[in-house]
């Protein structure tokens, strides 16, 4: 297959380049390619200026704010954004709600959520993991019992990323418990974070950030128009979504410009008669890194070409499998770069600079990336069934 660009998509490529490098304000990109916090204003902001330009949902349909591009061509657009270390629209947003919302959704459902959706005048957060039902999600317990025009909830959910930030909450919720097969008894429902009787609960993570939550349901009242699709069918609107999401996590380009960051730290850190990135280990060491990036990306496009009619791919759990590894392995790098300067974190009288004291922590919290969008087990189960037909 040749993975050459056709001269349209170089001059697309070049036109995404200097959209995401002049047109999203500079220092929200500099703080996200240094690893620093951005909050919740910054991503409503970034988001608002990428669907005023039709950049945020480009995968939805053309009648919700979604282009005709072509696989290759959405490839271009992710990679790009990475590259410029342009905060992604959010993914629970736009990758996850939306699209199942404009797949299965009522009309009245896609005219009152997909606009708000898009441009995040709407926070989205997922309840989707339970206590007991992490990556066997068919397992979870979260009640959704009718009662009239309503139905009444009572359950958890753990680790609900952002959701101290969020409006509105897409939930699996079991709605006939004597269902044949667990998947078969599940609903997807859409609920106001507001609603008496929802309670959100910080849980604080190994890095000292407060990233995810607990969320509790105590007899909320959720009107039943705020089901998506048919009730049941909740298990097949989830493997949807998870499809869409698992693409979009190889994060190459994120990778790839905190390798070249390490590079660049490198070459300013002494060791000896040289620098670290003279010595020819770690010089060993970063080549390879280059090399596993070069392969997947190449790996990546090969997949993003081949694939047809927007059809979920097996091989996105190879692409999410190794971004997983080379993710964790360039934060890595970068926090071995930073030394014993990596240590102290938030530590204004100590003589250690602001990159080198967020390398541990960024190390640390990228340890979830091996397990969110099905953990590493899973995806290596799915190459070895649907790929290697083992």
């Amino acid at each position: 297959m040749n993975l050459k660009l056709t001269d349209e998509e170089l001059a697309f490529r070049d036109e995404m380049r200097t959209f995401f490098t002049t047109q999203v304000p500079a220092d929200i990109r500099e703080r996200a390619a240094r690893g620093g916090e951005l909050t919740a204003e910054d991503f409503k902001a970034t988001q608002a200026i990428l669907n005023a330009n039709g950049l945020a949902v480009p995968n939805w349909p053309v009648e919700w704010g979604g282009r005709d591009w072509t696989p290759v061509q959405r490839h271009i657009w992710l990679d790009e954004m990475q590259l410029a270390s342009v905060p992604d629209p959010l993914a629970f947003n736009a990758d996850m709600v939306g699209p199942v919302i404009a797949a299965f959704g009522s009309q009245e459902q896609k005219e009152r959520f997909l606009p708000a959706t898009a441009n995040l005048d709407i926070w989205w957060c997922q309840g989707f993991s339970e206590p007991e039902a992490g990556s066997d999600l068919a397992s979870l317990k979260t009640r959704a019992v009718r009662d009239g025009d309503d139905y009444i909830v009572n359950g958890q959910k753990t680790w609900t990323t952002l959701a101290q930030h969020a409006d509105w909450i897409f939930c699996l919720v079991r709605t006939d418990p004597n269902a044949p097969k667990r998947q078969a008894g599940i609903s997807f429902l859409l609920i106001d974070m507001k609603t008496p009787g929802v309670t959100v609960r910080p849980i604080k993570l190994i890095d000292g950030s407060y990233e995810v939550n607990e969320v509790w349901f105590e007899d909320v009242r959720v009107p039943a128009e705020n089901l998506v699709g048919e009730e049941n069918a909740g298990w097949g609107y989830a493997k949807f979504l998870l499809g869409n999401e698992r693409t979009g996590v190889t994060r190459v380009g994120t990778s790839k410009v905190r390798l070249a960051r390490a590079k660049e730290l490198a070459a300013q850190t002494e060791v000896g008669d040289g620098t670290l990135l003279q010595d020819p280990l770690f010089a060993a060491r970063l080549a390879e890194l280059e090399n596993e990036l070069l392969a997947l990306e190449l790996t990546q496009l090969r997949v993003v070409a081949g694939s047809a009619d927007g059809k979920p791919n097996p091989a996105s759990s190879l692409l999410k499998l190794r971004g997983s590894e080379l993710q964790q392995a360039t934060t890595e790098i970068l926090m071995d770069v930073a030394g014993p300067d990596s240590l102290p974190f938030g530590a204004a009288d100590i003589d250690s600079p602001a990159w080198a004291q967020h390398a541990a922590p960024t190390y640390l919290n990228y340890r979830k990336v091996s397990i969110y969008s099905g953990s590493s087990e899973v995806q290596r189960t799915i190459i070895a069934s649907s790929i290697l037909g083992l």
